[in-house]
């Protein structure tokens, strides 16, 4: 007599199509859950620029005159570094120790605008946005595309924040208006780079 052969076992298209749906669902949620999180940021982004607007007519309400260029700082602190007091912020990027670019983070720190060592005037003064760049510098300086109103400098900004900021604050032109990108050219932002970009405030 020959053996009964065991029967083939194996998933039914029911089954097939239950787990399926199953890792579509999860598929789903973690990409939903990715959005959350970039919406997240994003809104973080936009409000850390404008606490530092809000920290600028601060100061220059209570001092009457512009943090970085301050000249009489004995109200601030006696350790403070005075400005020159022109009415600029002089310097572009942060990058020279005690240029008025620098001052302007350790006189807000000083008044209590912002949070960070106030001693610190130097190169590193600067602090960091959300997406892990350097908020290098708040300046008067004319650094591009013909704005001269006081402007902050963010920088490695990614490309699609970028487009997205200007579309919903500005014109969406990256060459002009209030937000604009740092050198490079064309009026659309590489949504795949990570940018330098100044705001006006």
């Amino acid at each position: 007599m020959f053996a009964n052969k065991g029967r083939q076992s194996g998933f039914t298209l029911v089954e097939i199509a239950i787990v399926l749906v199953i890792i579509g669902l999860i598929l789903g949620g973690v990409l939903k859950g990715q959005v959350l999180i970039d919406n997240a940021k994003y809104k973080n982004f936009s409000k850390q620029i404008d606490s530092y607007r809000a920290a600028i007519y601060t100061f220059q309400d209570r001092y009457r005159g512009l943090p970085g260029d301050l000249l009489n700082v004995s109200s601030l602190d006696s350790a403070a570094v005075a400005g020159d007091g022109d009415g600029q912020i002089e310097g572009g990027w942060c990058d020279v120790a005690g240029e008025e670019s620098c001052k302007v983070w350790s006189h807000l720190r000083y008044a209590g605008v912002i949070s960070g060592d106030p001693t610190d005037t130097g190169t590193t003064a600067s602090p960091t946005h959300t997406y892990g760049g350097l908020v290098s510098s708040i300046s008067t300086g004319n650094w591009a595309n013909g704005v001269t109103e006081i402007k902050v400098l963010t920088q490695n900004i990614p490309g699609q924040v970028a487009q997205r900021y200007d579309n919903e604050f500005d014109d969406g032109d990256a060459t002009k208006g209030n937000v604009a990108r740092y050198g490079g050219s064309g009026s659309t932002y590489d949504l795949d780079s990570s940018l330098d970009v100044f705001i006006t405030l």
